[in-house]
């Protein structure tokens, strides 16, 4: 592709074969439309309804619910092959609505280019719909346009635009049509205005050089398409754990049926016991207990004003290891604010962020009286101003340009009323700011005087400059050296500095450049900035001591980037930001290396920001992405989890995300991750549970296969155990709260299996116990001559009353369970209680009886259950013990 900024204006009117006079002709502009194509991204749309429903149901322990349903069904158990098929349903319909189409970007990316541009053909100005513009088109913009294309500037009269969404360029950008070097960076193309932008001020007029997918904003979209729908780390790891269980199911159950028939028994009565060994190996209730333990946390999350697009997102959060984010509006206010006055000598400072009134203007720390110098400064930046700030609901905000607005602001500290001054000291005449000149003048009748108010670039207006106000308001020498050392102190934090003037006018004389550009009186600076967020400041703190790394990937100016990031304590002082251009020379070996060890980078392109994502997610990192402009869309598609913003995020961000945030605000996502470890913890706790009744029932088959006796319980029995205990126990586990000090430990290696070696031991151990205490009691009931269906009742009862026990083990995976405030989770208590009539229901009802096989048993068999229910819970509890001494030991 041509560098087009690189080119005189003249080089690309005879590139694209166009009169700029005339523009182009019909015939051959449908020439060129046939060749080329509409002007809008291509966009291919996603799998159909019905392909994204069953595309839920091959998520692997969504499989493993179907093979238990298939088992049931082979026992042609019709009840329970309904219960676990309308779980696979529930499962699957959760997953269909609340995973949306990423593609749905793509389609969010068409919507947001223009619809309508004003064109020259054959010498004379029309309107057309964006979409049959061609290269080649003449175009002409004015303020409140959007970009209708990519276009070259080859004329233009004050044009400004704003480019946040492409570029993140916080600030409206100056066009000229000047060539630029080849190796410019986006952001700082001046002559080109780019397909999507705004224009927010000024006239121009510019030759189309690219359209569709050919344009910056196509070529994001293309972007967004490759990147690749990255499975989470929990999909991952359930599935890696689904593999292995599944392997284990079926060569326990070969297994059964071989020594069984090996030792003589009857191939079919090996087969139903291998059967009964697949229906209780399989974990039914993981995947409900899963998807409910995920949609609690979306709804915990909401609470939090974050909004999650996809389920599994939730669990992300908390394994995450770094999270990049975007600084306009998420890491800062995204309004600028004056931070420091700099008049009569003295460096004044305004407190209170954004464009409301709160704060005041105070000097070493003490509200100052608002007099002399000072009151002229603030009087300038108000009355040298064509901004307004509005105030809707509990937000305001500014009509017009943000530096603009904080001038405003700053005079409504200093309890100078806009609306009553702008009426008593009216303008007469202004020299709107021109980036040529770099200043902006107003002529207003003060008390008798005719009075100019110059604000503008410092190295523009202190040289016109001749004196200076003193803090009484008295004129006086002014002292260059002092002001460039304090427009150095202020630039070096970071700010946005501004200088203001005044001069008087006689009747006879007129605002004319020539009356400015001498004979000044010197006012002050004005310093500003997009201030960080106090919230986001505390939320950086919190995320370094969770072992998370916090990374500032902006389209803004190294500076202001490195600057904003200091006061964050994302760097400390001395650190540094590298930019685009630096970047662009990295190959990815060296730019793996240097995404690790740097935390700021500026001037970043759209490509860039998903090679850093890239480049981190292959050193081995869970990266979270926040972003909210068309240019972050596809880091945001790419990131483990995408983070998009709620109020200013464009809807291509929202779409490519997984997760939105309703107030725009780092420290959410700080409060998002807490939740989302305490998610991942429940999770843990939930499978910790589970798999030793599967375990035990499990043992208990191969156990009586081997030892060749009677089944101690029932394919049938074995599956109102695990659905019936998994609904109304297992699941309450979802509802814990996060545990204290969660967000004082570094996050689980990303490699990490889901259980390690000590929980592993903890299932084997409880497995065991099941074992023995279920077989043991049913060798017993059958030595004492009790009948098979009250030994196989006795031992299904030890099941539930160990599992019942083992929840309340289960609420803290290190603490005691009396460690727990007991009532912190009523849900536990709820669940055990309705666990228990249904266990006496199961033992007692004769309706029960008679579908279960079950039968009534007396005092001493519960006793007994009770006695074996205790005793694991207090070996549980030994253990736990245990490991914390050797533990606090290593």
């Amino acid at each position: 592709m041509p560098e087009w900024h690189a080119m005189e204006s003249a080089q690309v009117t005879g590139q694209v074969n166009v009169d700029p006079l005339q523009g182009l002709d019909e015939a051959e502009a449908a020439a060129r439309l046939k060749k080329h194509g509409p002007n809008q991204p291509s966009f291919q749309p996603g799998p159909g309804l019905f392909a994204r429903f069953l595309s839920q149901l091959t998520q692997p322990l969504i499989l493993v619910l179907i093979a238990a349903g298939a088992v049931t069904l082979f026992l042609r158990e019709w009840v329970d092959a309904s219960v676990i098929f309308g779980v696979v349903l529930v499962n699957a319909l959760v997953g269909f609505i609340q995973e949306g189409k990423a593609e749905a970007a793509l389609a969010a990316l068409a919507r947001a280019v223009a619809s309508e541009a004003t064109v020259l053909r054959s010498g004379t100005r029309r309107k057309l719909d964006a979409v049959e513009l061609v290269p080649g088109d003449v175009v002409v913009l004015s303020a409140g346009d959007k970009v209708p294309a990519d276009l070259r500037l080859f004329a233009g009269k004050e044009l400004r635009t704003a480019e946040a969404a492409l570029t993140g360029e916080s600030l409206p950008v100056d066009k000229h049509p000047k060539p630029l070097a080849v190796d410019t960076s986006l952001a700082d193309r001046r002559n080109m205005a780019y397909t999507g932008t705004l224009v927010v001020g000024g006239q121009g007029t510019g030759i189309v050089v690219a359209t569709g997918d050919a344009t910056e904003a196509g070529r994001i979209s293309g972007l967004i398409a490759q990147a690749p729908d990255l499975t989470t780390p929990l999909t991952r790891k359930l599935g890696e754990f689904t593999q292995y269980l599944l392997a284990a199911i079926l060569v326990l159950a070969a297994l059964t049926f071989a020594v069984g028939v090996w030792r003589g028994e009857s191939a079919f009565d090996m087969f139903m016991a291998a059967v009964a060994l697949a229906v209780g190996a399989i974990p039914e209730g993981l995947p409900a207990a899963m998807t409910v333990t995920l949609a609690i946390g979306v709804a915990r999350m909401a609470k939090r004003r974050a909004i999650i697009r996809k389920l599994p997102a939730v669990e992300t959060l908390g394994g995450t290891t770094v999270i990049c984010s975007d600084k306009t509006g998420t890491l800062t206010e995204n309004a600028m604010t004056v931070r420091e006055i700099w008049t009569g000598g003295e460096a004044f400072t305004a407190t209170g962020n954004g464009y409301g009134p709160a704060g005041r203007i105070e000097l070493a720390g003490r509200p100052a009286a608002v007099a002399g110098a000072l009151r002229e400064t603030l009087l300038a930046g108000l009355l040298c101003n064509d901004a307004r700030l509005v105030h809707q609901g509990e937000q305001w905000t500014v009509a017009g340009d943000p530096t603009e607005g904080a001038l405003l602001a700053a005079a409504r500290k200093g309890e100078l009323d806009g609306a009553t001054l702008n009426a008593i000291f009216p303008r007469l005449d202004e020299l709107p700011f021109d980036s040529a000149r770099q200043f902006m003048a107003t002529l207003h009748e003060i008390e008798g005087v005719r009075a100019i108010y110059v604000k503008g670039a410092v190295e523009k207006l202190l040289p016109t400059c001749v004196a200076t106000l003193d803090r009484q308001g008295h004129e006086g020498a002014l002292d260059q050296d002092a002001v460039h050392a304090a427009v150095l102190r202020m630039a070096e934090g970071g700010l946005r500095v501004l200088a203001v003037a005044r001069a008087e006018l006689t009747r006879e004389q007129s605002l004319e450049h020539a009356r400015i550009d001498n004979g000044l009186i010197f006012l002050g600076l004005v310093g500003m900035i997009d201030p960080p967020r106090p919230r986001a400041i505390a939320a950086v703190r919190t995320c370094h001591a969770a072992g998370i790394r916090v990374k500032m990937i902006t389209g803004d100016h190294p500076g202001t980037a490195i600057a904003i990031a200091r006061q964050l304590g994302i760097v400390k002082d001395g650190g540094s930001a590298l930019t685009g251009r630096d970047l662009a020379r990295l190959n990815d070996e060296d730019l793996r290396k240097t995404a690790a060890e740097v935390d700021v980078f500026a001037r970043v392109e759209p490509e860039q920001k998903l090679r850093l994502v890239k480049a981190l997610q292959a050193n081995g990192e869970v990266v979270a992405m926040t972003g909210d402009g068309v240019n972050d869309a596809p880091a945001l598609k790419q990131a483990d989890i995408g983070i998009a913003m709620g109020l200013g995020g464009t809807e291509v961000a929202k779409e490519a995300a997984a997760m939105v945030l309703t107030d725009d605000n780092f420290a959410t996502i700080e409060a998002a991750v807490e939740e989302g470890r305490g998610i991942y913890d429940n999770l843990v706790k939930f499978i910790v549970w589970t798999i030793p009744t599967n375990g035990g029932e499990g043992l208990v088959i191969l156990a009586a296969v081997f030892a060749g006796v009677t089944l101690p319980i029932t394919p049938l029995q074995i599956l109102w155990i695990n659905m019936t205990t998994a609904v109304l126990l297992g699941t309450m586990l979802a509802f814990e709260p996060a545990e204290d000090g969660i967000m004082q430990r570094a996050p689980r290696a990303p490699a990490a299996p889901i259980l390690d070696w000590a929980l592993i031991q903890r299932c084997l151990l409880v497995s065991v116990l099941l074992l023995a205490g279920s077989f043991g009691l049913f060798e017993l009931s059958i030595y004492r001559g009790q009948t098979l269906a009250e030994a196989r009742t006795i031992a299904a009862n030890v099941f539930v009353m160990v599992e019942t026990v083992y929840l309340f083990n289960c609420r803290s995976l290190t603490r005691p369970f009396w460690a727990m405030a007991p009532f912190s989770n009523p849900w536990v208590w709820v669940g055990s209680a309705a666990m228990l009539a249904l266990q006496i229901m199961f033992t007692y009802v004769p309706v029960f009886n008679r579908v279960f096989q079950t039968a009534p048993i007396g005092v001493a068999e519960w006793l007994s259950i009770v006695a074996i229910a205790a005793l694991c819970a207090v070996i549980v509890e030994a253990e736990k013990r245990w490991r914390l001494k050797v533990a606090a030991v290593t």
